[in-house]
């Protein structure tokens, strides 16, 4: 059955695009006819591209040149993509292999932007899971001496900080063993804001015998718990931008410092999607002025339901969105399985 005019319309846009993002070079008509079934005219072709020109979704840079998408253009193909192809079973299991050498979390995410930088030929972005959604797995206390403890506090999202405690008074085994309890009272199982709040209560409610020690710990650790930055951001590939034609290349510099403002690339990662699901923003959707001349695909990743960051990538207008979409898409789950042991 013939498509409508619309629904061809649409195939001649998507073919447009593909054909664009495949060669970045302008795509004429007769080019279409040659690598595209679909079976009309050349001059029912011209007649769509020119239709499609004056609604915005291709333009000529050139009077002599062929077409090429605009913003409005790849946020229609987008749209359209309902079925993303999966990956192949050896770069599931690359993803796969690859992530699960990490020693923890960090390294895990670390190793999830260097292989989105790899698969996508794009700058690859991770955020470390916010504070607000980690809760406190274990504290453990070390005696380094007699004055001074060790104290590593470790978060179910597989954080882990270190601080030392320096005390005004000696400790020995048995006050260890007792501030260690004392303190995993107050933590386990609370978000790092609740536990946070309970160290306060607990340094004023703990034995006299122990109380300095109390203190001395629990101000460490509201120190870790509150100040320590939650918003860390890695980065990788960035120089893969470098290698961009079009519009990313023009202003590679502007784009480039704002992927060192840790605060842009926070916005850009603010608003993941829920798990399973992937963002697209192309150009002027993009909050930031600076990147207005990329476009950005993120996921979240995360555990039981509670997103705990965000990931994706950096990458022109014209970049393959089947295949950073289900990349991006990929990494996210396959991080979300490392986290939560599956």
């Amino acid at each position: 059955m013939a498509l409508s005019t619309d629904d061809r319309r649409r195939e001649v846009l998507r073919a447009i695009v593909a054909d664009y993002i495949a060669s970045q070079e302008p795509v004429g008509s007769k080019a279409l006819l040659e690598r595209h079934k679909l079976d009309v005219s050349s001059a029912t072709i011209r007649n769509d591209m020119a239709v499609l020109e004056s609604e915005g979704y291709i333009q000529q840079q050139h009077a002599s040149s062929g077409r090429i998408p605009t913003e409005k253009g790849y946020r229609q193909f987008v749209d359209q993509l309902h079925n993303v192809k999966p990956l192949s079973g050896p770069e599931r299991r690359a993803i796969s292999s690859f992530l699960e050498q990490g020693v923890d979390l960090e390294d895990v995410l670390r190793r999830s932007v260097q292989l989105l930088s790899q698969l996508t030929r794009q700058a690859a972005m991770v955020q470390l899971p916010t504070l607000t959604v980690s809760r406190v797995k274990h504290c453990e206390v070390v005696a380094l001496s007699q004055v001074r403890l060790l104290l590593v506090l470790i978060t179910d999202t597989g954080r882990v900080d270190q601080r030392n405690v320096e005390l005004d008074a000696p400790v020995d085994d048995e006050d260890v063993a007792r501030l260690r309890d004392l303190l995993n009272s107050a933590l386990v199982g609370y978000t790092l804001t609740e536990a946070s709040a309970r160290l306060g209560h607990l340094a004023a409610e703990a034995p006299a015998d122990v109380r300095q020690a109390v203190i001395r710990a629990s101000t460490v650790l509201i120190e870790t718990l509150v100040e320590q930055p939650n918003d860390r951001i890695i980065l990788a590939g960035t120089a893969n931008l470098s290698r961009m034609a079009g519009a990313v290349s023009n202003t590679l510099p502007v784009v480039l410092d704002a992927l060192e403002e840790q605060v842009v690339i926070l916005r850009l990662l603010a608003n993941v999607p829920d798990l399973g699901n992937v963002s697209v923003l192309i150009g002027d959707e993009i909050e930031n002025e600076e990147l207005r001349g990329a476009s950005v695909v993120t996921a979240g990743y995360g555990a039981e339901g509670a997103t705990l960051g965000g990931l994706g990538v950096v990458g022109p207008t014209y970049m393959d969105y089947t295949g950073t979409i289900a990349r991006v898409a990929a990494v996210a789950r396959y991080v979300s399985r490392v986290l939560t042991g599956e």
